[in-house]
């Protein structure tokens, strides 16, 4: 039962890498956003990584799956704070700092929940 149980999981967990690589390159051709695409094929291969813990609990299967979901973190944390430098720095000119009255107006039309 458990050969055949791992032969399963891991021809589903092969499935779900070779899906997360397709879906990944589709949704950067058809959204052109890259960090989109990047998050998609991550969470994938975490799924892939998860199915393959299902049949073979081994150290390697365990040390592999550990190590895609901690480069998913670390890639979603870095594309967060890219996306906060991103808009901070956006609709400024270079080399000028932001006009006091801009954060005002800013913190004055904030939605309250988003306080």
């Amino acid at each position: 039962m458990s050969t055949a149980l791992t032969a399963v999981t891991g021809t589903a967990a092969q499935l779900v890498a070779g899906v997360a690589l397709l879906t990944g390159v589709w949704t950067l051709a058809i959204t052109r956003r890259p960090a989109l695409a990047l998050g998609i094929l991550l969470d994938l291969l975490v799924a892939a990584g998860v199915l393959r813990l299902a049949g073979d609990p081994s150290w390697e299967a365990i040390a592999t799956a550990a190590t895609v979901v901690a480069i998913r973190h670390l890639v979603g944390y870095g594309l967060r704070i890219g996306a906060r430098s991103w808009e901070a720095t956006r609709g400024r000119r270079p080399g000028r700092p932001p006009r006091r009255y801009d954060r005002t107006v800013r913190h004055l039309l904030r939605p309250a929940w988003h306080r």
